[in-house]
């Protein structure tokens, strides 16, 4: 009864948030034609983009690269804890989308990896045949319901975004992300807000090692480093929202928007 209360709520929300993207960006529905996404304020996108390639130079690419220097079994059973945590998010939206097979394996797999496999650092329930699946989120979610992408955005420390992706964002902010209401909107004695940041850090910090080569050679080969990194990641979420197979060229398997995902 809890769970479909909560799908009700996260219904309603999703609902108002599809209402409001399709009044504010009704120009911009090209759901399935990324090339036609609008930059509607590249000034200030170029600029944040620059902006976090200050970070990603200054910061984040070292660290990714000491990431990398660490022994493979640390690197998986801490992909594999991520993984895990983000079932959290991707189950409902499974449910959203009303792909209740796939909502039910990832439950399963959810609870399965986070006791038999230690809070998810290893994947046992892969083992026992529940088949791993991609990663749901409310800005897919919104995709598969109709609402066009609307403008290509850069936002600042979280990286690519577009209209509806930021909606998705903000929807995980008032009440649609499990793992951010337990420790930022929540005061418990068990998580604080410092341990829902520390794991986006470390997500982010695991998805720039698992792409640290193909970004590098994106970046010395590109004419336009900005313009290949918007394609790129306009490819990446059509592909998702469409739920197909393609492999985006010159992309780990890996979601451009973890940064930013809920």
């Amino acid at each position: 009864m809890l769970l479909y209360t909560y799908f009700v709520k996260m219904k309603k929300i999703l609902i108002i948030s599809l209402v409001t993207i399709c009044m504010t960006f009704s120009a911009s529905a090209y759901a399935n034609d990324p090339t036609n996404v609008k930059d509607c304020s590249e000034g200030f996108n170029r600029a944040s983009f620059k902006f976090n390639q200050g970070l990603d130079k200054a910061i984040l690419r070292p660290i990714a690269i000491g990431y990398r220097k660490l022994p493979n079994g640390i690197r998986a059973v801490t992909s594999n804890f991520l993984n895990n945590l983000s079932n959290l998010v991707t189950i409902p939206n499974n449910a959203l989308q009303g792909d209740m097979g796939k909502a039910a394996t990832n439950l399963a797999r959810l609870g399965i990896n986070s006791t038999v496999g230690i809070l998810g650092m290893f994947d046992v329930a892969k083992g026992m045949g529940f088949e791993k699946y991609e990663k749901e989120d409310y800005g897919q979610t919104l995709g598969a319901m109709g609402t066009g992408p609307g403008c290509y955005l850069v936002l600042p420390i979280l990286g690519p975004s577009t209209a509806r992706d930021a909606a998705g964002t903000v929807i995980g902010m008032i009440g649609g992300d499990p793992w951010f209401n337990v420790t930022v909107k929540n005061d418990t004695q068990y998580f604080k807000d410092s341990d829902y940041y520390i794991s986006k850090g470390t997500t982010g910090v695991d998805f720039r090692a698992k792409n640290l080569d193909a970004i590098d050679n994106l970046e010395e080969n590109s004419m336009d480093f900005y313009a290949s990194i918007k394609s790129l990641y306009l490819q990446d979420r059509q592909k998702k929202v469409l739920n197909s197979e393609k492999i985006t060229e010159t992309q780990d398997d890996s979601d451009w928007d973890e940064v930013s995902s809920n």
